[in-house]
């Protein structure tokens, strides 16, 4: 995932799951206070729910890999959907769907301690990349559908700041020490670039200590 300012996962899912967002659209919001949506799932079960839209916003990032290392750059549309929860606190989902440009670098999955991968991407190789984030805003934050979000509100502590309030990018259950996070990130690069290695998966669950991350394939040359 991507950044030059991070979305700073503790651990190293600051490495994998990093963004940068440099610019930004205006927010297109659903119906005022959110709208009723029945349909897949971002996880791909089906789901009700009163839910808010934000986005999409435009967001261009540098993804780091299972080194730690840059090795991409994104472009992504980025949307967040927010639902309230019965206790008070607030789901908060992050999507991004978008393009990649590889850098001269370890491949994203060179570190990975299990399964097939390469090790060495060179510059200049496109392809796709699709996933999510998702976790939780305490009950002790309020939602703000109307907030006016600052150009850079593709950034997920930008975003949160500004509608839920400072404190509340700190309290985000995928910033801390949780259980309560999930994440998973798909690349798919073009062929007839000189790929020997496609496809990628970053997956997983929890922040912190207890995050718990899965490699899968890879985005290499060599």
């Amino acid at each position: 995932m991507t950044f030059k300012r991070s979305i700073v996962l503790v651990g190293l899912l600051v490495a994998a799951l990093a963004f940068a967002a440099v610019g930004s659209a205006h927010p297109r919001d659903g119906k005022p206070g959110g709208h009723h949506w029945k349909g897949k799932h971002p996880h791909g079960k089906h789901w009700k729910g009163h839910f808010a839209k934000k986005g999409p916003y435009t967001v261009v990032t540098t993804d780091n890999g299972s080194c730690g290392t840059a090795w991409a750059t994104d472009t992504v549309k980025r949307t967040f959907f927010v639902k309230k929860k019965r206790d008070g606190s607030y789901r908060v989902w992050r999507f991004d769907r978008g393009k990649f440009v590889t850098l001269e670098a370890r491949s994203p999955g060179a570190c990975d301690t299990t399964g097939r991968h390469g090790s060495i991407v060179h510059v200049g190789a496109r392809g796709r990349m699709h996933g999510y984030l998702v976790g939780t805003v305490p009950s002790t934050f309020t939602f703000n559908k109307d907030a006016v979000c600052p150009a850079d509100c593709g950034f997920t502590d930008v975003f949160l700041t500004a509608h839920f309030g400072p404190g509340a990018s700190d309290q985000f259950s995928c910033f801390t020490n949780s259980t309560d996070c999930r994440f998973a990130f798909k690349y798919h690069g073009f062929h007839s670039q000189g790929l020997v290695f496609h496809r990628w998966k970053d997956a997983g669950h929890g922040a912190g200590t207890f995050l718990h991350e899965r490699f899968q394939g890879d985005i290499a040359h060599a």
